[in-house]
């Protein structure tokens, strides 16, 4: 069953329009029943409340922690928005939580280097949108490690519970599996492919589109 905290977070997205039903072609090729676009949440009052879902899920979490780090460039807003809301929530009681990111390419001046924002240390928390290859979070890792620090876990908006490989040849595990497996990091996700079925399920209006998912889900999920 969805949590609360979950559910709400799945009516935000579909009110965004980053949550949407229909026929969509992945980079996979497979045709979708569902797309869920994290770069539509695109204004000031939706990625403010987005910060905040974040914050919510890892706190939730119960992980130690002691900063954040964006992978650019998605990661960038989401790890800002997120440490924002982590300053206000009263669960850390005014604690405030740096965060860090990086450039895609090293700057040859002023400060140098590819990273950017407090110094990485301690336990670092990657924060992205989703995970589909999990090429940006293998570079967080990589990054986090040689400055010292550790990598403690990876916070994602949304769980796809997708296998990789084609329908004859699929993987046995979903990317946040083989993540969470090959770095023995945790995974934490504001909400999931479960959590989207049980909006369909309890919408009389969106209740047509649960069985192209369900179907989905029973063909390539995991």
């Amino acid at each position: 069953m969805p949590g609360t905290h979950a559910l709400a977070f799945v009516r935000f997205a579909l009110e965004h329009g980053v949550l949407r039903f229909g026929e969509f072609k992945t980079k996979s090729g497979r045709v979708s029943p569902y797309f869920f676009n994290a770069g539509l949440f695109n204004d000031g009052a939706c990625v403010g409340r987005l910060g905040k879902f974040y914050a919510e899920a890892l706190v939730n979490s119960g992980l130690e922690f002691d900063m954040l780090f964006g992978p650019a460039y998605k990661g960038i807003p989401l790890a800002t928005t997120a440490a924002v809301a982590l300053a206000e929530h009263p669960v850390l009681a005014g604690r405030h939580v740096p965060f860090a990111f990086n450039r895609k390419e090293a700057k040859d001046h002023g400060e140098g280097g590819v990273l950017v924002g407090a110094p990485l240390a301690g336990r670092v928390v990657i924060i992205d949108d989703v995970v589909t290859a999990g090429t940006s979070v293998r570079e967080s890792v990589a990054l986090i490690r040689a400055a010292g620090a550790q990598p403690a876990a990876v916070l994602i908006a949304m769980d796809r519970m997708e296998r990789a490989g084609t329908l004859g040849n699929l993987s046995a595990h979903s990317a946040v599996q083989d993540l969470e497996q090959t770095y023995d990091l945790p995974v934490i996700s504001i909400a999931s492919l479960t959590d989207v079925i049980g909006l369909l399920d309890g919408d009389q209006d969106l209740n047509t589109h649960r069985e192209a998912v369900v179907a989905y889900r029973a063909q390539y999920g995991i």
